[in-house]
């Protein structure tokens, strides 16, 4: 065990079961896009392992992009406010757009991205999220691949961060509250 797992309070889904699901989502996604265009653009940083895991369980040929989204900061609320750090470096015009995100919290970022993005006129649009927080909902998405509904909690691992720290962890687990609250 790392220092890094002396942090987390508990494992909320195992190494095992995120690449179980991935397995499960990529087939799914290869069924639903074959003998099309497919664009995955995965929302950073969070959801670039999610990614790198996911385009290698697509069978189907595909291409990536990248957006940099900004909500967060160093704290563990959104702050409502969202920045579009990188855009696309491609024209989504007439293409099958799937963004890969992390996970869905509160709506406003997913929200503001899909919103963003349909303005460019892809041919569709559908969201793949490895996790999902219900409970945290502000703004309803409809989510057409979803990993794993989780509790609410905060998380980290697996691309999942705290003040840019913990992405490494091959699981998804809970912070450990001394962590992240002041004291």
């Amino acid at each position: 065990m790392s220092s890094l797992d002396d942090d987390v309070a508990e494992i909320l889904i195992t190494e095992e079961q995120i690449k179980a699901r991935t397995r499960e989502l990529g087939q799914q996604i290869s069924k639903d896009y074959e003998g099309q265009d497919l664009l995955l653009v995965c929302v950073l940083k969070g959801a670039v392992t999610f990614l790198a895991d996911l385009m290698r369980e697509i069978t189907i040929p595909h291409a990536i992009d990248f957006m940099a989204i900004s909500s967060y900061g160093a704290g563990t609320e959104s702050s409502g406010i969202v920045r579009i750090l990188k855009d696309l470096d491609t024209n989504i015009e007439g293409r099958n757009v799937l963004i890969v995100e992390d996970i869905i919290d509160t709506g406003r970022t997913l929200h503001y991205i899909t919103e963003n993005l349909k303005t460019r006129r892809p041919k569709s649009l559908r969201i793949c999220t490895l996790l999902t927080k219900p409970a945290r909902r502000e703004i309803d998405i409809p989510l057409d691949y979803v990993g794993f509904e989780i509790p609410n909690k905060f998380v980290i691992g697996y691309g999942l961060d705290f003040a840019e720290i913990y992405r490494s962890l091959p699981y998804i687990g809970v912070l450990k509250k001394e962590k992240y609250e002041k004291t």
